[in-house]
């Protein structure tokens, strides 16, 4: 598997909220954002599958394995669609911006056959606004259409932190969950204006508190349980598509 930039973790939302930078590393150090390194090619005679996002997709806190792309990618293997290892293009504490500045940076190399995207929030964390929000997750929706064509395309919702220990232990906990729900709603109306597949996984994240398996270890990101629960609710449709 190959992860873009970094496979390294460090610069996690929950040091964030500590350190009051965009990204930050576990010193506390503010780290930039965009990489020199370009994803290697994608195994020969398997479906490309670029997973672009922020920590819920590069898996903060639990094992490479256990990030929700490889399990998709290893479930679409088990029932016999040749996927590749995914291409990951994500880091955490990305914001859509900062996604936007990689792609830019460091352009994958087209065609994918598959495409998922979870992204934005770091934006609501950051308190970037919807305006901007609105502007960029539609661009980053363009080009994954762009990247594998709008029928090869899933986006997933926003998990909501503040079911979590660590969400549970800020100011206002309800008004994470109120402003998720705006930016799941935005980024909801954008994707299915464009035709293209939503998988709303956010009442999963919001079991967390009465599941506590759904938790990673750092009290705030999802466990591999959780990420187990996302790939079961999209692989149904998922599978449709591939088998085209």
């Amino acid at each position: 598997m190959r992860t873009f930039p970094f496979s390294a973790y460090g610069i996690g939302l929950a040091i964030g909220l500590l350190c009051a930078a965009p990204a930050c590393s576990a010193s506390g150090q503010e780290e930039e954002k965009v990489a020199p390194v370009n994803p290697k090619p994608v195994q020969k005679d398997t479906i490309p599958y670029l997973a672009l996002g922020d920590s819920y997709t590069i898996g903060e806190s639990v094992a490479p394995i256990d990030r929700y792309p490889e399990q998709l990618a290893g479930r679409l293997k088990a029932a016999g669609i040749p996927i590749s290892d995914p291409v990951i293009v994500a880091r955490t504490g990305w914001s859509t911006g900062d996604l936007i500045s990689a792609l830019d940076a460091n352009p994958p190399s087209p065609p994918f056959r598959i495409v998922t995207l979870l992204i934005g929030v770091n934006n609501q964390y950051r308190k970037l606004g919807l305006s901007g929000y609105e502007t960029q997750f539609k661009e980053l929706l363009n080009r994954a259409i762009q990247y594998a064509g709008r029928e090869r395309v899933f986006v997933f919702s926003i998990p909501d932190y503040a079911y979590t220990p660590f969400g549970q232990r800020t100011s206002d906990p309800s008004r994470i969950s109120n402003e998720i729900d705006e930016y799941n709603a935005l980024n909801r109306k954008i994707t299915e204006s464009q035709g293209v597949l939503y998988f709303d996984i956010t009442p999963i994240s919001r079991r967390g508190l009465d599941e506590p398996v759904l938790v990673a270890s750092d009290g705030l990101h999802p466990s591999g349980e959780m990420y187990r629960r996302w790939v079961d609710l999209a692989l149904p449709a998922i599978t449709e598509r591939l088998k085209k």
